[in-house]
């Protein structure tokens, strides 16, 4: 039946599952709200520009509101009217005047447009509902149905000890990609193609960490100065694929079309996983619009001020939080977990300010609900879980303090690494902690190395280009005169401001960029590579592109730096075959036979003392690794983070050089001095590996 002439008359229906399904007769309605007083379904045409008919739904089962439309079908358009008071001072915001998206939509109609009608509250008069009617203009959800053909796709849960992390974004991926064909170019057909999957077997990667691809909106400011949220951490849809990202090639919808990505990826052996945010929504802050939760039950799925409950608790610093101590709110964000990892096949997610997952009354809990529900979950307990450990509410920085088995985002190896090779700060002490895998964090907690996400750059912040070519950030094309982005960057421009001609400036960028690379991806944890830094990536000094879809962020292929390419290769490379530190952790002692499984030694091959780890700077050290995680024989690690040559005494035994950052593509130089001794040039390091290594680079 057509959705114009379907009828008012609603049955009882059943309270699950929430959300819009069909059932093959017709469709069951499911939403909840505990303070409403009643809920109306609006149905609408086609387009969902007029509204046809309007029915309460009849049946209440606690704070599940329901109804089944008999021979309802796919393609019907849909939304809801919240009934109950307007009490801001209790957290209650109901205003039948406007029409809401049910927060379990699978297809969103219209696209969103800034207007005063969307907003709850009387304009000048807070104290008091806004009578405007926002059908007109609002979004509404259509009912889909139908199966995809998975064929024999499974998820293909990579060993932590194998994976390799790629951060980007999908439009940004291929937007400019010359061997991508031009319809398919900045979507998920786009990076399912042949150029950019080949560009990825390239490097070695296992898996791609897509920036939030769950359907969003575009802050108020943004449009009204011409820009947009290109992030996407401003999600309304959670059950939606971003149709902006979708080519619509071959008539695919974007979940279809979505999905088709996967499925391509899958079978190049990479894993998907998503950005999510689930810790804040897109209604924005109290004086925000009423789109869905909020209008719906605005005390259920929010985090208010406990004393001003016409306030919200902002620990996500985006306005609102979610409060997933509801048992409702965080069932809804389980069964988004679900429907991605069972309808959609990815392979896991990164959750945005992960702490607000866990806060109960009294801040972070590492045995909260949520956590729970994901670890006895049979089907998301097996994926990846990846935490971003801070937020910005109280005792919002909590690194190493996740459930084990999470991995977490480790900005302690970010700072220190910048700060080692780039400033000269870090002592030697911190860099060995970093390049452990941040023992004293993790392993005190009962966690294993594999869940230090090792990162130098990620989406947030400079390009690795940027941090050795700028000391301040660039970011007033974001219309906030330069007050936005991070401050503090462990970053430096080697001498000029940008772009530079001078052959002695662009020579140490280089090599700084090549040592934080090789520093990264071989360090011990799970590294995550930034997409485009392996091809001299910039963003022209931007260290918040959030808001920047444009040249600025896409990738310029067509300017790729191609010995900056080879250079990350042939380091992934030596990761696959080596693996230099193991998931396992190192205890420094030695065995039957007096070998210790790992030494850190000075530049004259002797231990280090408690003074020498201490020394201030960037001071040279030695690491002889006697139980790799996959070489039979021996590696050593010569690190020279100081602005000088340094001559390196070698551990007694025949020694061959893997790599040298010293060279444009890491090739290994000769620079014996005797036959134990080898100098390091300035911001630089050298692998070696012992006869017997087995590595064939």
């Amino acid at each position: 039946m057509s959705p114009a002439s379907a009828p008012s008359a609603l049955a009882p229906g059943r309270p699950w599952p929430l959300g819009a399904t069909w059932d093959g007769r017709g469709v069951n309605f499911a939403v909840a709200s505990a303070h409403a007083k009643s809920l109306e379904l609006c149905l609408f045409d086609a387009d969902g520009k007029f509204e046809t008919s309007r029915s309460a739904l009849p049946a209440r089962s606690h704070d599940v509101w329901h109804g089944y439309l008999e021979g309802a079908a796919p393609g019907l358009v849909y939304g809801y009217r919240a009934h109950g008071p307007w009490r801001p001072d209790r957290g209650n915001l109901f205003n039948a005047h406007k029409l809401l998206l049910d927060p379990y939509a699978r297809e969103i109609v219209g696209r969103f447009e800034w207007r005063d009608e969307h907003f709850g509250a009387a304009p000048h008069h807070v104290h008091h509902p806004d009578a405007r009617d926002n059908a007109a203009f609002a979004l509404k959800a259509r009912v889909v149905g139908g199966t995809y053909d998975w064929g024999t796709d499974v998820h293909l849960h990579t060993p932590l000890a194998d994976s390799v992390l790629y951060e980007l974004h999908v439009k940004g991926f291929t937007q400019l990609h010359p061997d991508v064909p031009e319809a398919l170019r900045g979507t998920y057909a786009g990076l399912a193609s042949d150029a950019a999957i080949a560009h990825l077997r390239r490097l070695g990667i296992t898996a791609v960490s897509l920036l939030p691809v769950q359907q969003h909106l575009d802050e108020q400011r943004l449009s009204r100065i011409g820009l947009s949220n290109y992030w996407g951490y401003n999600t309304i849809g959670f059950f939606c694929a971003e149709p902006r990202l979708a080519s619509g090639v071959a008539g695919l919808s974007p979940r279809d079309e979505f999905r088709a990505m996967v499925k391509r990826l899958h079978q190049a052996g990479i894993e998907v996983i998503l950005d999510v945010v689930y810790n804040h929504t897109a209604e924005s802050d109290e004086l925000g619009p009423t789109l869905s939760f909020r209008g719906l039950d605005n005390a259920l799925y929010y985090r208010l001020q406990p004393q001003h409950r016409s306030h919200y608790e902002n620990h996500t610093g985006c306005g609102n939080t979610l409060d997933l101590r509801q048992p409702r709110v965080l069932q809804l964000v389980m069964d988004s977990l679900r429907y991605w990892a069972g309808e959609m096949h990815v392979d896991g997610f990164r959750f945005d300010l992960a702490p607000v997952l866990g806060r109960g009354d009294h801040g972070f809990e590492k045995k909260a609900q949520f956590f729970a529900a994901v670890a006895q979950d049979p089907l998301l307990s097996r994926l990846k879980m990846i935490a971003e450990p801070w937020d910005i509410g109280p005792g919002g920085y909590q690194l190493g303090a996740f459930p084990q088995g999470w991995l977490e985002w480790n900005d302690r190896f970010r700072d220190t690494m910048r700060s080692f090779w780039v400033e000269q700060g870090s002592n030697r002490g911190e860099f060995a902690q970093r390049l452990c895998a941040s023992s004293a964090t993790f392993q005190a907690q009962g966690r294993t190395p594999a869940e230090s996400v090792n990162y130098v750059v990620s989406h947030d912040g400079f390009t690795l280009r940027d941090l050795v070519s700028y000391s301040q950030k660039h970011n007033l094309a974001n219309g906030e005169n330069n007050r936005d982005g991070h401050d503090q960057n462990h970053n430096h421009n080697c001498g000029v401001e940008g772009p530079s001609a001078d052959p002695q400036v662009n020579a140490l960028r280089g090599r700084l960029q090549r040592a934080l690379l090789a520093t990264q991806l071989l360090a011990q944890g799970t590294p995550m590579l930034a997409a485009g830094d392996e091809l001299g990536h910039t963003q022209s000094g931007n260290n918040n592109p959030y808001c920047q879809d444009n040249r600025l962020t896409w990738i310029a292929w067509d300017k790729s730096d191609a010995d900056l390419l080879a250079f990350t290769a042939r380091v992934l490379a030596l990761r696959r075959q080596a693996l230099p530190l193991g998931n396992h952790w190192y205890d420094g002692l030695s065995d039957s036979q007096g070998r210790h499984d790992l030494e850190w030694l000075g530049a004259d091959a002797k231990p280090l003392d408690a003074d020498a780890w201490r020394a201030a700077g960037a001071q040279p050290l030695a690491c002889l690794i006697g139980k790799p995680g996959r070489a039979p024989a021996p590696l050593l690690w010569l690190i020279n983070g100081s602005a000088g040559d340094v001559e390196f005494t070698l551990p007694a035994g025949t020694w061959q050089a893997l790599l040298d950052t010293a060279h444009p593509r890491g090739l290994a130089q000769q620079q014996g001095r005797g036959e134990n001794r080898l100098a390091v040039g300035a911001r630089c390091m050298l692998m070696l590996a012992s006869a017997g290594s087995g590595v064939t680079l």
